[in-house]
């Protein structure tokens, strides 16, 4: 049998196809995996510092009272006034924290539209009050 083949013919697999493909599905995921990455950036708090220091005295709380009166720092300020106001504390220093406080009964849509004026003014930073707090108390 071994006359009939020949004394040089060897069989192999071709695997040039095989190596083909295989670059062709290396470059697709390389393509898409960046794309398929999506998320947002957080800094979650320090637990063994956050609960001992609470807001730091450089730092702004903006209250959102039941009748949609907002304070900063217990100053009364109109709604229209308050990104002229943001600008005006946060044109030296965009990276100190402001923090929001909202009544309970306050809708979630009000609560953002000032964290937009906010954030529109300039202010980097901005940390949500999760107690819950009653206009009063």
């Amino acid at each position: 049998m071994s006359a009939e083949l020949g004394a040089g013919a060897k069989s192999e697999p071709n695997v040039v196809p095989l190596c083909d493909i295989l670059l062709v599905l290396l470059i697709i995921f390389m393509v898409i995996t960046p794309v398929a990455q999506k998320g947002i950036d957080i800094k979650l708090p320090e637990t063994s510092q956050a609960e001992t220091r609470g807001p730091q005295s450089s730092s702004l709380v903006l209250v959102i009272e039941s009748d949609l009166t907002i304070t900063i720092n217990r100053e009364p300020i109109s709604k229209e006034m308050l990104e002229t106001r943001l600008r005006d504390l946060y044109q030296t220093d965009s990276k100190k924290p402001l923090f929001v406080k909202a009544d309970e009964t306050v809708s979630y849509k009000e609560v953002l539209s000032v964290i937009d004026i906010a954030k529109g003014a300039g202010v980097e930073v901005v940390g949500v009050y999760t107690d819950r707090y009653k206009t009063g108390e």
